[in-house]
């Protein structure tokens, strides 16, 4: 058998290579000839060789994943294909630091498999060639994934850098569900022992917490969350304009900074008002997970209303029917608006090849494999007979999960994830979503959906020469935003600082910065 050694660093070692790497490479040169047609192979299907080959790959995977290559999975893919891969994928916090070390060092797997780069980083590793240009390869060799392609420009735009390259494969899950990621919850038990109805104006929210703060047991919490970027929706209600996490949104075609609007200084000036009341939980700011989901499960129940993603896994199952929606408000002009985060469905960083693969159009085979919708579903949720079984009508579904395991326990243990394409319309003729999922799809559709306030910045790539312009920019009004914020709605101030704030984003260089993401937007949807 053709073997591939694993790789791990010494300090020396890694200090040699640094010092061997080559000063300069074009994009899309190898260090290693192609020899994949010596290892047999084939124009099409599987298996995808007809000699002995091994690969390595490494990468991120969850912690609670077991090793890749026990996975039933992992498994069918090497009797399909005929090819072996040494799995060296970590921890995600442990592949974060090797994979640094890996990239300097130029020790490098032949891909990378649930990559964990950054755009900063595939943008300068596709630059040096330590990551090789795939769209050749992908024309020839992944007829799958071309024809999605082909049919799908913005998945093509989505994963092509600003120099016209393809670096790396996607991930893409389209159900609509990371768009708004924190919904409002209210405690409707208290609502009724309180003689109270669910609110629908932000002035009425308001009295219910104050009824919640006056009434409630020792220790209540009227008003918790993670951080101002969870509470947008509410932002946008009191100040009358959309908000997200990063402040950075698209209307009408024009890139638009949301923190420096006067609707947002009206907004925070509010909440510092209900702050001051007692209703907003006073650890909102710096507390983490496991705090917040310690104050959701005690017992008696404090939490009156909190924001997050669903309800179960703060409060858990037993308490989570005591919880209910909150409706998005309309702001001081009548309108309601849910702000449109903008988490992407199209995942670029999914898979990579190395400049020194040897085996680059076999290991393109090998992906494209995976893009097949069946195969994809089973990657992204586990093996049909495992945790997915065709129905009545030809669809794949969630098997019940067993008693004690929740569906993501689960999932993290059969699936691999890696690159794989499941867009809406495989959600309809292969594969159903998850129940859990479709709950969401179903709270969407009903209490967000109809009142999209803002169109969402795509999943555009940004050059090397972009990002040295704007990243410390971008890191620097982001801290200090998110800064200000906290002090504010805790402390107040905001109206006597506000004019000295907007002059300081200014000169920290947000014109810059908006300059760049419009022009990359346009590139975008030009492209696209």
């Amino acid at each position: 058998m053709l073997s591939r050694r694993r790789f791990t660093l010494t300090s020396a070692a890694l200090t040699a290579a640094m010092f061997s790497l080559p000063a300069c490479t074009r994009p899309s040169e190898r260090l290693t000839e192609d020899l994949s047609s010596e290892m047999g192979l084939t124009e099409s299907g599987l298996p995808i060789v007809t000699e002995e080959l091994t690969l390595t790959f490494g990468g991120a995977k969850s912690p609670l994943a077991p090793e890749y290559e026990t996975m039933q999975l992992v498994q069918t893919w090497e009797e399909d294909s005929g090819i072996s891969i040494t799995w060296n994928n970590e921890p995600d916090e442990v592949w974060g630091e090797k994979k640094n070390l890996l990239l300097a060092s130029g020790e490098l797997p032949d891909a990378l498999f649930n990559t964990g780069l950054t755009d900063a980083e595939v943008a300068k590793y596709g630059a040096n060639g330590t990551l090789i240009a795939l769209e050749d390869l992908i024309a020839e060799n992944a007829p799958t994934l071309s024809g999605i392609l082909e049919r799908r420009p913005d998945i093509r735009a989505a994963i092509t850098a600003s120099d016209g390259h393809i670096y790396t494969l996607p991930s893409v899950e389209e159900m609509g569900l990371v768009e708004f990621p924190s919904m409002m919850f209210l405690n409707t038990d208290w609502l009724a022992r309180y003689g109270l109805a669910m609110p629908t104006t932000v002035e009425e929210y308001h009295q219910v917490l104050l009824a919640f703060q006056a009434e409630g047991p020792a220790g209540v919490l009227p008003l918790s969350f993670i951080g101002a970027g969870a509470i947008c929706d509410l932002i946008a209600a009191l100040g009358g304009q959309p908000d997200v996490p990063d402040h950075r949104i698209v209307q009408d075609g024009t890139v638009v900074f949301t923190a420096d609007k006067d609707g947002f200084r009206d907004a925070i000036a509010q909440l510092h008002t209900w702050y001051t009341e007692g209703l907003i939980d006073q650890e909102a700011f710096a507390q983490d997970y496991v705090k917040f989901i310690a104050k959701g499960t005690a017992e008696p129940q404090i939490l009156g209303s909190f924001c997050f993603w669903e309800v179960p896994e703060v409060v858990g199952p037993e308490q989570a029917d005591q919880y209910a929606i909150v409706p998005i408000f309309p702001g001081p002009d009548g309108v309601r608006r849910a702000c449109v985060v903008s988490n992407q469905e199209i995942n670029r960083g999914a898979f990579a090849i190395s400049r020194t693969n040897e085996y680059a159009a076999a290991t393109v085979r090998w992906a494209d494999m995976l893009f097949d919708p069946v195969m994809s579903a089973q990657a992204n949720w586990g093996p049909i007979g495992v945790t997915q079984q065709e129905n009545a009508e030809g669809l794949l579904e969630q098997i019940p999960v067993g008693e004690g395991e929740t569906e993501q326990e689960r999932r993290v243990k059969v699936s691999p994830g890696g690159p794989k394409i499941i867009t809406a319309e495989d959600f309809e003729t292969v594969v159903l979503p998850e129940p859990r999922a479709a709950a969401r799809q179903a709270q969407i559709a009903e209490h967000y959906a109809p009142h999209r306030a803002n169109e969402k910045f795509p999943p555009v790539m940004l050059s090397v020469e972009e990002l040295d312009q704007v990243s410390t920019i971008e890191a620097d009004v982001q801290t200090f935003v998110s800064e200000k914020v906290a002090t504010w709605i805790v402390k107040g101030g905001i109206e006597a600082e506000w004019d000295g704030y907007v002059s300081q984003l200014r000169t920290m260089g947000l014109p810059d910065l908006l300059g760049v993401w419009q022009g990359a937007y346009d590139r975008f949807t030009a492209a696209g």
